[in-house]
C-alpha cells in the first residue's frame, strides 16, 4: 500500500526547487493571494520554528512579531500558491523544533547566525 502512495506522490505532485532550510533560519516566503478576480503577491518573513513531515505532507511553521503580537503561520511545502522562498539568515540552534522561542522576548529572542563553511 505504501508503494502505491509513494508512486502517486512521485507522479502527480509537482516538485518545486525550494532551498534547504531548517529550524532557526530566517526566511521570506512569497505567496499568491487571490481576492475575487485579482491576485497579488504577499510575503511572510520570520523564523522557522519547525519543519515537519516528509514528501507530500511536509510542512514548516514560521513565526514573526507583528508589533507586540507573535504571529505563526504553517505552510505546506507543496502549496501551489508559494512562488519562492528566500533564506535571509542561517540560524545556529541545537534543536529541530524550537518551541521555546515563543516565550522569549527582547534580546533573548535573538538567534545567533550560523558560520558559513
Amino acid at each position: 500500500m505504501s508503494d502505491l502512495v509513494k508512486f502517486v506522490q512521485d507522479e502527480f505532485i509537482t516538485r518545486k526547487d525550494l532551498p534547504e532550510f531548517s529550524a532557526g533560519d530566517t526566511i521570506t516566503v512569497y505567496y499568491e493571494i487571490k481576492e475575487g478576480e485579482k491576485s497579488r503577491t504577499q510575503f511572510f518573513r520570520g523564523v522557522v520554528i519547525q519543519v515537519r513531515g516528509t514528501g507530500a505532507t511536509k510542512t514548516f511553521t514560521i513565526r514573526k512579531m507583528s508589533g507586540n503580537v507573535g504571529v505563526e503561520r504553517i505552510f505546506p511545502v507543496n502549496l501551489p500558491a508559494i512562488q519562492k522562498i528566500e533564506i535571509n539568515k542561517k540560524g545556529a540552534v541545537r534543536r529541530k523544533r524550537i518551541y521555546y522561542f515563543r516565550e522569549l522576548t527582547g534580546k533573548k529572542a535573538r538567534i545567533k547566525e550560523a558560520r558559513r563553511k
